[in-house]
């Protein structure tokens, strides 16, 4: 994913001003910034979910995007949830959504509706979602919101297999503890991305 000069603003008040930078195959990546400081708003101008006011996005294979807050359908099931999107994606199979929530610990819940899973375990269905089919770059906004700590710990060994796969995870949240399992990371403050050095040698 390539970004180029992205600017948006909120009639008067600028929110980004000119945000530059590359993403490449193979890298958990990661923008911090304190609450209001505009970090969904580029992570939806990524996703192709708001235009900027100027400036340029260009994605050079699939992405996938989990938004903070889960878009589940509380009337279907897991499964069925599962069943949709591989029509959408016309998906020959469910293997690697299945995988997926292998790797999350959320197997047994598939006949399950939203309604009556924990706001962590739908997170866990919202990431299965955006990837089960099997993007180039993941979007994730706050993912692990709501993760007790075993599927937090599920959740990097996840990113992990990604990048060992050639995929490119994108971490956007207000906390910057995780930066020793970042290959990259950036601030975002004052409307600027800023580089951080990251503990990943």
């Amino acid at each position: 994913m390539r970004v180029s000069s992205v600017h948006h603003a909120y009639r008067k008040r600028r929110v980004l001003c000119g945000i530059d930078f590359d993403l490449e195959p193979g890298i958990i990546a990661g923008i911090v910034g304190e609450n209001g400081a505009g970090k969904t708003t580029l992570l939806k101008i990524l996703a192709g979910e708001l235009a900027p006011t100027s400036g340029m996005v260009t994605h050079r294979g699939r992405f996938g995007y989990c938004p903070q807050n889960v878009v589940l359908n509380r009337a279907l099931t897991a499964r069925q949830h599962l069943k949709f999107f591989q029509a959408a994606y016309r998906l020959p199979d469910l293997r690697w959504a299945e995988e997926v929530m292998d790797l999350l610990g959320f197997t047994q819940y598939t006949e399950d509706r939203p309604s009556s899973l924990s706001g962590g375990t739908q997170q866990k269905l919202n990431l299965t979602l955006a990837l089960m089919h099997d993007p180039d770059l993941l979007l994730l906004d706050e993912p692990y919101q709501g993760f007790d700590w075993d599927t937090y710990l599920r959740f990097w060994k996840l990113a992990a297999r990604l990048r060992d796969r050639g995929r490119s995870v994108l971490v956007v949240s207000h906390l910057a503890y995780d930066t020793d399992r970042l290959d990259q990371i950036w601030r975002l403050q004052a409307g600027a991305l800023l580089p951080m050095a990251s503990a990943t040698p």
